[in-house]
């Protein structure tokens, strides 16, 4: 994978006041960007959060009583980039397997010094390399010293990529665990590992607890409808749990010595399923942004139980959605829409 990291946060991208450059799924998948690259645009994003220069508003959701949709509209201004952004999402068909489901997700956004638009582009790339980025930062700042073993539960989208997300901020692991039930996804896990790490071995697992008790970090990446749910007396001492979906049972929260989310009032709307009898969620020791900044302590022991609750931040999708209107107008990729003609 090329390198492309050293390029300037803020290179610009042309537009004018009539146009919309509009990149599509197969635009911005032609685009070769190094999970280095990824990492590093989504660590300054935090950053920047943290640094006050940046806004992230929370979500707003919407979702019928019976359950068989859910959607999202998400604001935010990148401030290190100069650009405001909104990000929407739409899903249908929870109710359903995953085949029968559909996904719509796309960001606009908007350069904040010359006030004219950047691109809309889908953004489902961005999200799947933006989350698995997030947890490798999260294990990278709150595993335990000389962790070597990692278990990823799923293989849907977000749980493709986490291995070699993983690698890339801890190149210690040695021992890569896979919990699926889905052969084509198993396949893909192997094949995204294969590609970005050529050397390294997959272990299929089919004992999930046997697993999670070997497990120095684990990601939990599964759908709804997973058989999966690690509880917490499974756990190693030192253990890091980090949930971005589904595959951990709620004990592995409310039991932890401590508790990390990328945003605490988002786990408060999209963990629920994670609460307790009474409905309640425990409070969070620390947000991951101060922790990233080197202001609030991720792990105090060596011995200590993490939970990890990897929400996204629209803040996160904006810094790499530019990231990639920056290669995709490099590239002359896109297709100019007159729209406010």
């Amino acid at each position: 994978m090329s390198d492309t990291s050293t390029a300037p946060v803020g290179a610009p991208v042309s537009g004018d006041d009539k146009h919309l450059r509009i990149l599509s799924t197969t635009d911005l998948a032609g685009i070769d960007i190094s999970l280095a690259d990824v990492v590093a645009t989504v660590e300054g994003a935090y950053r920047t959060l943290h640094a006050g220069l940046s806004d992230n508003p929370r979500k707003l959701t919407v979702k019928p009583r019976d359950g068989h949709s859910v959607s999202y509209a998400m604001l935010g201004r990148d401030g290190s980039r100069e650009v405001v952004a909104i990000k929407t999402s739409y899903k249908h068909g929870l109710d359903k397997g995953r085949e029968e489901q559909h996904y719509y997700t796309s960001l606009t956004i908007y350069d904040d010094v010359t006030g004219l638009p950047v691109a809309m582009m889908d953004c489902s790339r961005i999200g799947s390399l933006r989350t698995p980025a997030v947890s490798a930062l999260l294990a990278r700042e709150c595993a335990a010293p000389g962790a070597r073993t990692a278990l990823v539960i799923g293989t849907g989208t977000q749980g493709r990529l986490a291995l070699p997300f993983l690698l890339t901020t801890l190149p210690d692991l040695d021992r890569l665990m896979l919990f699926g039930t889905h052969a084509e996804g198993v396949t893909a896990v192997r094949e995204q590992l294969h590609t970005h790490f050529p050397e390294r071995e997959l272990e299929i697992v089919t004992d999930l607890r046997a697993a999670a008790a070997d497990a120095d970090v684990i990601v939990a990446t599964a759908g709804g409808h997973t058989p999966a749910a690690v509880e917490a007396d499974w756990l190693r001492p030192g253990a890091l749990s980090i949930l971005v979906g589904h595959g951990l049972a709620p004990s592995t929260l409310h039991q932890a010595d401590r508790v990390i989310a990328t945003s605490e009032a988002q786990m408060n709307v999209t963990g629920t399923d994670m609460a307790d009898a009474d409905g309640k969620l425990p409070a969070v020791d620390s947000e991951f942004p101060p922790v990233l900044a080197g202001v609030a302590t991720g792990r105090r022991s060596a011995e200590e139980r993490i939970f990890a609750y990897n929400s996204g931040l629209v803040v996160t999708d904006i810094a790499l959605g530019h990231r990639f209107a920056q290669l995709a107008l490099a590239q002359g990729l896109g297709t100019e829409v007159a729209l406010w003609q």
